[in-house]
């Protein structure tokens, strides 16, 4: 009994230094550091809707709005293989002409564009009573990875200075980095105003003015250093 007694205390005072051991009994301070920035989104994707009208009596060919939409594109500097064709409601266009006279075919475009600005040339180059509507479908920034690594970068070295200045505050000096936490991704994507334009639009000098705004990131990083 006395030996098992004997094997229990040196087990448990074994245990217990192990324990000991284990304690981070370092001097430490746990901070944040925060980055963030502005870019204006580069990559951007524009839906266009195209429908026939009649013109008096005389319909508007879907064909012929068509040729127009690929002309302005061209004019405008874009690729053609940034146009392609998202929706195609006139596929059964001889079928439905048969049963209405008065069907009017219409196809959905998406376009990609690196500037807004060229899209409002495009539409000033279109006929305004054939564009059903437009609407902005997605937006994203060509260097988005890059500038998240350089972000994050600059927020740890944010974190190391802020916790340094408090440190040194209290007459000590910081020693080196224990442990770093990523606080993850904040992008926020910019809202655009979505505008519809329709035949009443016709007389219109130009094309509707698209609000312009940018992609803001911010990044937080999460440190925690020794205290010497």
């Amino acid at each position: 009994m006395k030996k098992l007694i004997a094997l229990a205390l040196i087990a448990f005072l074994g245990l217990s230094s192990a324990m000991a051991q284990q304690v981070d009994l370092r001097r430490k301070i746990s901070v944040s550091g925060t980055s963030e920035t502005e870019v204006t989104p580069d990559i951007i994707y524009i839906g266009i809707s195209l429908k026939e009208y009649l013109n008096g009596k005389k319909k508007v060919d879907i064909t012929e709005l068509e040729k127009q939409l690929y002309a302005a594109v061209q004019k405008a500097g874009i690729a053609k293989e940034n146009l392609t064709i998202s929706n195609l409601s006139s596929w059964n266009y001889t079928t439905e002409k048969k049963k209405n006279p008065d069907f009017l075919a219409s196809k959905q475009y998406r376009l990609k564009v690196s500037d807004l600005n060229k899209f409002n040339l495009i539409l000033e180059s279109l006929d305004a009573k054939g564009i059903d509507n437009t609407n902005i479908e997605s937006y994203d920034y060509s260097k988005i990875e890059t500038l998240k690594k350089e972000l994050k970068v600059k927020a740890l070295l944010a974190a190391k200075e802020k916790a340094a200045y408090m440190v040194e505050a209290l007459g000590d000096k910081l020693g080196s980095v224990i442990e770093i936490q990523d606080g993850g991704d904040n992008v926020m994507q910019p809202v655009y105003r979505n505008y519809a334009m329709k035949a009443e639009m016709a007389d219109a000098s130009s094309a509707p003015e698209i609000d312009f705004k940018k992609i803001k990131l911010n990044f937080t990083v999460n440190a925690v250093f020794e205290i010497k």
